[in-house]
């Protein structure tokens, strides 16, 4: 596989002088205040003063889910606050397109051991391209995938046939894909141990059953779930901002809202094969070294395509992002203004 991409280095926004400096993991990012465990175990609410950027990182937003940061202790007002001057540097983070400013990312994580892609067949329907763009942004920021497919109780027929297919799709190129069921607890266990001691995240679109499935690992956490829409078929978004979970077993779960799109950012053409670890393998058997793999001469992924050593339809996704086929992400419900406007509509 190719390096991941650089993780950009942070920087201070003051000096740390101050005599109540403390250290601490990022469990919630809502835009304005962020909730920090202390190494003590204390959670503090927080805020950054003033402008805090991270250098080369073209990001809507400076702190994320899973960044450990420094702050100081605030005591001057009735209730005892911090104020974050420093994020330590990251060893990997998720991002997704900004849904406003197309040219930018949003973080939806960062410093993760594992991702789960939570992936339902019919209700609502995830498609391969959904799933490659994911995955693709994923290996780019150097983050290992598991594929989760959800609710196989629901499955008979032909989406248990679809469901299968797919999942041999991605069991050939090495991805590990595991069958989960929350309300028949099946694949639960196998989940929990590969979720142990590490800090890992749930995506995937909305309805996929990323709370259920958390609450079936960790009953105790009531996390709200909503049914899926029978007018659209499209899940409902029950959770707003990610947030990051202890679950007994001595994991980290971070939860994140729903996604309809993905788009990709940051990536030069040369480079998006590099993250298809099928294309990977082969590119270098290519007559041409900037090979984008569509009508050149002599090119070992195409000739792998006609003996039916890659799969088309991952072939397919990969020509819609080279092809800059981003129309759907601006339909993501990451989109933090919509966010806000429905929470106060709620209250």
């Amino acid at each position: 596989m190719q390096d991941p991409k650089l993780i950009p280095k942070t920087q201070d926004l003051k000096p740390n002088t101050h005599n109540q400096n403390m250290t601490g993991l990022v469990y919630k990012s809502t835009g304005s205040w962020y909730t920090v465990k202390s190494e003590e175990g204390v959670f503090m609410e927080c805020r950054i003063k003033g402008k805090f950027r991270i250098k080369g990182n073209k990001s809507t937003n400076p702190i994320a889910a899973g960044d450990l940061v420094d702050y100081e202790l605030d005591e001057t007002s009735d209730i005892t606050t911090g104020t974050i001057h420093h994020i330590h540097d990251r060893k990997n983070y998720i991002v997704r397109k900004s849904v406003n400013l197309s040219h930018q990312m949003h973080i939806i994580a960062s410093n993760l051991d594992y991702v789960f892609l939570l992936i339902t067949i019919d209700n609502p329907p995830t498609t391969f391209n959904f799933i490659d763009r994911f995955l693709v942004t994923a290996e780019a920021y150097g983050i290992t995938t598991i594929l989760v497919f959800n609710k196989i109780d629901t499955l008979e027929g032909a989406t248990l046939d679809e469901q299968l297919h797919m999942q041999h799709v991605y069991h050939e190129i090495g991805y590990q894909c595991l069958r989960v069921s929350s309300t028949e607890n099946k694949g639960v266990e196998e989940l929990k141990g590969l979720m142990k001691d590490k800090i890992t995240m749930f995506s995937g679109h909305s309805g996929v059953g990323k709370s259920t499935l958390v609450n079936a690992l960790e009953p105790s956490l009531h996390l709200k779930t909503k049914t899926i829409s029978e007018q659209s078929k499209q899940g409902q978004h029950t959770t707003t901002f990610a947030e990051m979970y202890d679950l007994s077993f001595g994991a980290k779960i971070i939860d994140t809202p729903g996604i309809k799109g993905f788009g990709i950012v940051d990536m030069e053409k040369e480079e998006i094969s590099g993250y298809f670890p099928e294309f990977f393998k082969l590119k270098d058997q290519c007559k041409f070294n900037n090979c984008l793999h569509k009508e050149e001469p002599h090119c070992a992924i195409k000739k792998a395509l006609d003996e039916d050593k890659i799969s088309w339809t991952r072939y397919n996704s990969y020509l819609k992002i080279l092809e800059g086929d981003d129309e759907h992400y601006r339909t993501d419900i990451y989109n933090d203004d919509r966010i806000a406007s429905d929470e106060t509509r709620n209250k």
